[in-house]
């Protein structure tokens, strides 16, 4: 089956005349997010550090009908945070909607992990958050939206993913700080808890694991980026505007499921 695009069910001008910034959008969830967003008429804010990668996706997202344009910034550099958002609103005159998407991980134990991995994660996938937020709430309107990109190891995880998986459990915790210091100001703030997504990484990294992974899901097959970039839509809409301090999990039914093989079985007998 042929996976669908981030814009194959774009709700047509729900996001007209608003302004979007996007995270780390230069390839994967957040370049789907980026696209959906652009599809339901929103002007977008594409980042990531490899200007070549983000000139290339507002490129296509313009040449789509879209309008989108691409600030480079390294979410490890403070100064370089509050210099996107300035240069978002210079562009834009506001900014609507922030999805903070940016996210790296290592493959390493709480034991065997340096400073070095400790600060490259957590600077990157947690304090960039507070950092984004902090700049962009000054900039917004009422009716606001924040939307955090976290992940489904922030409910059941694994050995060798550390600090990744600690500092997801605590993007859902500042989500629900965020979305009360800053619900009385009318922006409301949500996090998306993706599970698999099958993106060029996390098919080399299943190699012939890949069916077995399909079979452990309820919905039998791994998400895509449209499956998150839906999902991401709606939290910033009207329709979700009571709707804040939320982690939504999309993924397939995976947390849902207690043991593999048991599951497996079902499957087959239901098949």
């Amino acid at each position: 089956m042929t996976a669908p695009t981030p814009t194959a069910n774009a709700v047509e001008g729900r996001h007209e005349d608003r302004v979007v910034l996007v995270t780390g959008s230069t390839r994967g969830i957040g370049e789907g997010v980026a696209r959906r967003f652009a599809a339901e008429g929103a002007s977008v804010v594409v980042n990531g550090r490899s200007r070549d990668a983000g000139e290339a996706v507002a490129d296509s997202i313009r040449e789509d009908g879209g309008e989108a344009t691409f600030v480079p910034a390294d979410m490890r550099d403070a100064a370089e945070i509050e210099a996107l958002l300035e240069h978002a609103v210079d562009e834009y005159g506001r900014i609507d909607v922030l999805v903070n998407n940016a996210g790296v991980q290592t493959e390493t134990t709480a034991e065997d992990a340096t400073m070095d991995d400790w600060e490259f994660v957590v600077e990157t996938d947690f304090r960039s958050f507070w950092l984004c937020s902090k700049h962009a709430a000054e900039r917004m309107p009422e009716g606001g939206r924040i939307v955090n990109m976290s992940s489904n190891h922030a409910y059941l995880t694994m050995p060798g993913l550390f600090p990744y998986n600690a500092v997801k459990a605590g993007i859902n915790g500042m989500t629900r700080a965020l979305a009360l210091e800053l619900g009385p100001r009318g922006i409301t703030v949500n996090t998306i808890n993706p599970g698999w997504i099958e993106i060029t990484r996390t098919k080399e990294e299943l190699g012939d694991r890949y069916e077995y992974t399909e079979d452990i899901h309820p919905v039998g097959r791994l998400g895509t980026p449209a499956d998150v970039a839906g999902v991401a839509a709606f939290l910033a809409s009207e329709d979700a505007s009571f709707v804040t301090g939320e982690s939504i999990l999309v993924d397939g039914g995976r947390t849902a499921v207690m043991q593999d093989e048991i599951y497996r079985d079902y499957r087959t007998r239901a098949e």
